[in-house]
């Protein structure tokens, strides 16, 4: 997926076409797969040629969007600007714990609302557990905060998750009506996230240490791709705030990253940073489950969601889009409760977004930005123990569910 485009440059005796086309991963297989799967549904019939064209049309805005923002982040990491970030975060907190801990949950949030939930599980991941040998910190409390706010901080905004962008349509909502609907059920969200981090991973008999040490940030190489990126960055995010169109916002920003990179570092403008393995992953997902809400899936959600809007109807909803997002995924569940759910209950669709988005944090697979965040920290060592990630992470879901739904429901 995305992961293979992260921090790996090649070697400048390597070919480029060697760098750009590399062996696919057991996981990059199932994507190519569930693409294929999705095309034979269209092929055989199961899914109509005319349903087939409106699930792909409705998506490629989605797909513009995805590939420019993850070049952008991408090319902002390469600038450093993560880097300097984080080294900066934890020099502020001066060797002590809750400020650090306070420090790391603004940044995951602001990474996620902003640059949406696979950027921080991509590129802040590696930040943090880079940051911490150099602090001398445990890295399984930096680690677990950035994987529960990448799933939980991404209510704010459309652009925050790809559900969504997904719902943003049939909601009728523009991104600051969005924004103004959700604010408060994603404070609730990340208050509750962090009360649960500190309790679960941050406190002093978990991390085994009083204090720690900051290392000063490494020197920026390149000072016009720093604040080149940077720029753009903060372009993006007032375009969106200003309510313009989060694919024109999104490839205006990643346009002027690219720019940079054409007069100070070419090399790194290579094929690798076009994510197609999540291309082919959603292009898949997109034919395959409306073939299987065709062949009974609609029926299994009609009856697991209903119809109700009070908080039980909604607390129900929302339960029903966490539980099949750990089966499965949150993307086909979102996708799967959407098409059951009355286009007049406003507050029964957010209720699914709220389910999927913020219930997703019990199994490895339940996100797609759980998974990456799995690969990164088996690339880097750091031990998660299963158990205890599964069971934290069904807590921290019964825990939110009602309290964010209770506010959703009061707003």
């Amino acid at each position: 997926m995305i992961l293979s485009t992260v921090g790996d440059k090649g070697s400048p005796s390597v070919p480029l076409w060697k760098r750009a086309v590399r062996a696919p991963s057991v996981l990059d297989w199932i994507r190519i797969g569930l693409l294929f799967i999705g095309v034979g549904c269209v092929l055989t019939g199961l899914l109509p040629i005319a349903e087939a064209r409106a699930s792909v049309e409705r998506i490629a805005p989605l797909m513009l969007f995805l590939v420019s923002v993850i070049v952008l982040a991408e090319l902002t990491k390469q600038a450093q600007v993560f880097d300097v970030i984080a080294a900066r975060l934890a020099l502020l907190g001066r060797g002590a714990y809750p400020a650090l801990f306070l420090l790391c949950v603004a940044f995951a949030s602001a990474t996620t609302i902003f640059l949406n939930l696979d950027t921080t599980a991509v590129l802040l991941t590696p930040v943090m557990l880079a940051l911490a040998p150099r602090a001398k910190i445990a890295p399984l409390p930096l680690a677990m905060t950035t994987v529960w706010l990448a799933n939980t901080a991404s209510l704010l905004l459309p652009v925050s998750n790809l559900t969504n962008l997904l719902a943003l349509n049939k909601l009728g909502l523009s991104a600051p009506e969005f924004a103004g609907r959700m604010w408060l059920a994603q404070l609730v969200a990340i208050a509750g996230t962090m009360a649960l981090l500190w309790v679960f991973y941050w406190r002093r008999g978990v991390r085994g240490a009083d204090r720690y040490e900051p290392a000063p940030p490494e020197p920026i190489k390149d000072n016009v791709l720093f604040w080149g990126t940077g720029a753009a960055c903060l372009l993006f995010i007032a375009a969106i705030l200003a309510g313009v169109h989060i694919e024109v916002a999104a490839i205006a920003a990643a346009a002027l990253a690219v720019t940079a990179y054409l007069f100070r570092d070419r090399a790194s403008l290579r094929p690798s940073l076009i994510p197609w393995q999540l291309l082919v992953f959603v292009t898949g997902l997109f034919l395959v489950v409306p073939t299987l809400m065709r062949l009974g899936l609609n029926d299994l959600m009609s009856w697991l969601i209903g119809t109700g809007e009070g908080f039980a109807g909604l607390l129900r909803t929302a339960a029903a889009g966490a539980g099949l997002s750990n089966v499965v995924n949150n993307l086909p569940a979102y996708v799967a409760g959407e098409q059951v759910v009355p286009a007049a209950n406003l507050d029964q669709l957010l209720a699914l977004l709220v389910g999927t988005n913020v219930g997703s944090v019990i199994t490895p697979w339940a996100s797609l930005a759980t998974l990456l965040w799995f690969e990164w920290c088996r690339r880097r060592d750091v031990k998660v123990p299963l158990g205890k990630f599964v069971l934290t992470g069904a807590v921290l879901a019964i825990v939110l569910l009602p309290s964010v739904v209770w506010v959703l429901a009061l707003a």
